[in-house]
């Protein structure tokens, strides 16, 4: 089966068409700066919007607008690659950072959602590149895919494709019967969410530029900011509980939250994911706010929020900060570098392994040591009080094997660039998890900057598996991929 280059291309271009679109909403934050960025965003704008109507148009008539499996593999990790290449324009015309290298590092890593920076001042920045920056992370969150997705219908091409390769969890839970309604619903609900937060952070003392760029990045479960040092920024402990909330709820599966939308909690809370999410949530907050309140002067209320907010920031993969967590006890750092490898839940927002797949994983292992026992008996793997299949137990197998091995080896990598050890686990956990701050020199007040070229690109590379579950990017690497038959 051969590949469709030329429907490949059309999609393509449609995604440069949206990325380019995206760019001109910065243009009104230019002029809160008189307009200093302006020109830079407006061609950044143009030439994407350009380059996209050119891929486009050249395919408009194409007989044949099949999409296959292996096409909607090959359009979700190049439809990444191309947006986050056009992506870099407004900081390199405009200087903010004149590095290709560095730009295409910040550029991934918003639209791969995970908040790793190499930026050293932050509020130096103009206000339309800060805009798109953390547009590049809301845009990155939902996934454009998903938004395309209710668009290639009317062009008269099936976009479930898309949808599996964007979504390639245990299964991406359909609201809907059809793939358009499902994408729409989505976005109903992840835009509707944005602006709730962004009205309560304004009401809690952002600004509302402040506000709105939090509430992108927080829904993206991304972690950019607008400020140096983050949330740490902001005192008011209505501003952090705020999102804190607003983190949890991005990292919860985005069928729960629309059943908890329609007043349908029963099955929010009989789905076993949420459950442990909740649990696992609330007892790392209590273990670590109760450390933090008897190895330090704070008060408790403060130790607790502490706790909870660095906590949740960390499960869910978004990466804010309030403090230096790394000059906490010891016990805090390991328990945090642990939380790397967690996850939120399936059809989020969140990067990383995921709790669905610990869980199972556990699950399984439990049962291994029955099937010792009784080797004859037939003891499937439940969730949610169904029997999962082998096929899916022996993916996350696989899947938690890959990973472990992608980060041992490129720990090893990052080393041999004369990176010290625990900036290379830290930065190789933290970009594959998607989660931003790690531990060592890349910690939760430092940046990437540092990193070498090479890393910065083998980090870039770590930040697109991770934000695609592996399976998608690493299939292109199979010979089966391109094997015609």
């Amino acid at each position: 089966m051969r590949l469709n280059y030329k429907v490949i291309i059309n999609v393509l271009g449609l995604l440069l068409l949206l990325n380019g679109a995206f760019m001109l909403l910065c243009i009104p934050f230019t002029f809160m700066e008189n307009g200093g960025d302006f020109k830079d965003i407006l061609l950044a704008g143009g030439i994407t919007i350009f380059s996209g109507s050119a891929l486009f148009l050249s395919t408009k008539n194409i007989k044949n607008k099949d999409l296959k499996k292996k096409e909607g593999y090959m359009i979700v990790t190049a439809g990444w690659l191309i947006m986050s290449a056009f992506g870099t324009l407004p900081y390199i015309l405009s200087g903010s950072i004149p590095n290709y290298t560095d730009a295409f590092f910040e550029t991934l890593s918003g639209f791969s959602t995970t908040g790793a920076t190499i930026l050293t001042d932050i509020e130096a920045v103009p206000k339309g590149i800060l805009f798109w920056r953390s547009l590049t992370q809301w845009i990155g969150g939902m996934g454009i895919i998903v938004l395309t997705v209710a668009i290639l219908p009317i062009l008269g091409i099936g976009g479930m494709q898309l949808f599996v390769a964007e979504a390639p969890g245990i299964s991406p839970d359909k609201l809907s019967p059809r793939i358009k309604e499902t994408a729409k619903r989505l976005w109903l609900i992840y835009l509707g969410l944005t602006a709730t937060e962004m009205i309560l952070l304004w009401i809690g003392g952002m600004t509302f530029y402040d506000a709105l760029n939090h509430a992108l990045t927080t829904m993206a479960t991304g972690g950019f900011s607008t400020k140096n040092a983050s949330i740490a920024h902001f005192t008011s402990p209505f501003i952090q509980y705020v999102i804190v909330i607003f983190m949890f709820l991005a990292g919860t599966n985005f069928t729960m939250t629309y059943f908890g939308l329609h007043g349908n909690f029963k099955k929010v809370f009989r789905n076993e994911e949420f459950r442990f999410y909740l649990g696992f949530s609330a007892l790392f907050s209590l273990i670590i706010g109760f450390t933090i309140y008897f190895d330090s002067t704070e008060p408790f209320e403060q130790s607790l929020r502490e706790g909870v907010f660095q906590v949740v920031s960390i499960i869910t993969t978004t990466g804010y900060v309030t403090a230096d967590y790394t000059n906490y006890d010891a016990f805090i750092t390991v328990m945090i570098f642990i939380m790397l490898f967690f996850g939120a839940s399936a059809g989020s927002t969140a990067g990383g392994v995921k709790l669905v797949r610990h869980i199972i994983l556990i699950k399984n292992s439990i049962l291994e040591l029955k099937r010792q026992i009784h080797p004859s008996a037939v003891i499937p793997v439940r969730f949610n009080g169904r029997a999962v299949s082998r096929d899916i137990v022996f993916n996350i197998l696989a899947f938690i094997m890959i990973y472990i091995s992608i980060f041992a080896i490129s720990s090893v990598v990052m080393a041999t660039f004369g990176v010290d050890f625990m900036t290379s686990v830290g930065s190789v956990a933290t970009c594959l998890g998607n989660v931003g701050p790690g531990v060592g020199s890349v910690g939760p007040v430092d940046n990437f900057a540092h990193i070498p070229m090479a890393g910065k690109w083998l980090l870039s590379f770590l930040m697109l598996l991770g934000r695609l579950e592996l399976f998608t990017v690493l299939i292109l690497f199979t010979p089966y991929f391109w094997r015609i038959y």
